[in-house]
Order: structure tokens, then C-alpha cells, then sequence
């Protein structure tokens, strides 16, 4: 279990959000990827795309790395785009059975029908809030995790039966002063911790 999709959930803004702050971490998963002796595939959300070609991925990786930018508190739309498109392709075949239940079997919940049960998913996100908001009742989140707060895609992943590693974020990215090296750093340690133990 050594095969790892990661996809660049970015999308272009001149000015505004380029891009290279999602190839930064990118890359560092590559670099840590190869010295680890995983295989890496690559999906670009912001770049035309084949959809039976990505569903192949799907069906080829043991881990997923979603690395995008928070936008409007949730993904770019290109990616949310990629989402229903490939999750929805890959139907009786990849991403999912069926919704779970059953007409026969009431025991059967909403959302057990999933068919990526033997996979793992991480989510890498850059976001212009600070992490204060977090965790905090008086915050701009209500007091909601960053989990919970992104609630909506993991339970995408999770409806199709894939569990969910550590999720890492950068915050306060339009500050100024982030140091990059550092949360490059920061962010090998949780890749280590979610694929080294994982495997």
C-alpha cells in the first residue's frame, strides 16, 4: 500500500492566488513521497482533465493528499467541480455502491455504501484565517474544529468508505510574515506521522 494520489485542488487567481504556495507543499510531499519509496500520481484540478483517466487514479491509490486553498470557506469551485465529477463517475466501480441503504435490510445506514473502505484520505488546506478562529465559541467558526469546519468534504471521502488521516493547515497566509521553511517542517512531520504509521 504504497501508492499515493495527490491532487492540486488550486485554483488560478492573477495577483491574487497563483499558486505557488500550494506547489510549495506539493513538492515537499513529492520529495517526501520519493524518499520513502512511494509511487505518486498527480491530478490538477485548474487543468483539463480526462474523468475516466482520474477515476483510474482513484482506483489505483492507497492514500489521497487533497491539497487546495480554502476559498469562501470550502474548495475552489474547479475543485468542487472535480469532486462530483470524478466521485460521480466512479460509481459501481471506485467511489461508491450505492447509498447504503436497503429496502430488505433496515439495519443498513445512510452512507455505509461506499467502495473506497482499503483507502486513506489527507487534507492539506492554506487559509488566509488565523488559527485563532478555531476552536474558539467567540470565533468567526462558532466554536467549530477545523475538522468540522471543513465537515462537508470529509464527509465526501467518508461516504465513499475512506478514513480519514491528520489533517494539516497553514493560516494567515496574506499576513506577511509566515515562514515557509518552518511549516514546510511542520507539515513533513504530519505527512510522517499519517503515511509512516499508516502503511
Amino acid at each position: 500500500m504504497k501508492n499515493v494520489l495527490i491532487i492540486n485542488g488550486h485554483q488560478f487567481y492573477k495577483n491574487v492566488a497563483e499558486g505557488n504556495l500550494t506547489k510549495s507543499f506539493i513538492n515537499k510531499a513529492d520529495e517526501f513521497f520519493a524518499k520513502n519509496g512511494f509511487t505518486v500520481k498527480h491530478s490538477v484540478v485548474d487543468d483539463e482533465y480526462d474523468v475516466n483517466e482520474e477515476v483510474e487514479k482513484f482506483a489505483w491509490a492507497d492514500y489521497i493528499l487533497f491539497q487546495y486553498p480554502v476559498y469562501w470557506m470550502t474548495l475552489p469551485w474547479k475543485a468542487k467541480k472535480y469532486v462530483d465529477e470524478i466521485f460521480s463517475a466512479g460509481a459501481g466501480k471506485v467511489t461508491y455502491a450505492s447509498d447504503g441503504r436497503s429496502r430488505d435490510d433496515a439495519s443498513k445506514k445512510y452512507g455505509s455504501g461506499g467502495l473506497m473502505t482499503d483507502k486513506k484520505y489527507m487534507l492539506s488546506l492554506t487559509y488566509n484565517c488565523p488559527t485563532s478562529e478555531f476552536d474558539n465559541k467567540d470565533g468567526f467558526f462558532d466554536g467549530l474544529s477545523l475538522d468540522e469546519a471543513n465537515y462537508a468534504v470529509h464527509k465526501t471521502f467518508q461516504f465513499c468508505g475512506a478514513q480519514q488521516l491528520e489533517t494539516f493547515s497553514v493560516h494567515d497566509i496574506f499576513k506577511g510574515d509566515m515562514n515557509l521553511d518552518k511549516e514546510l517542517e511542520r507539515f513533513e512531520k504530519v505527512l510522517a506521522k499519517n503515511f509512516l504509521s499508516n502503511i
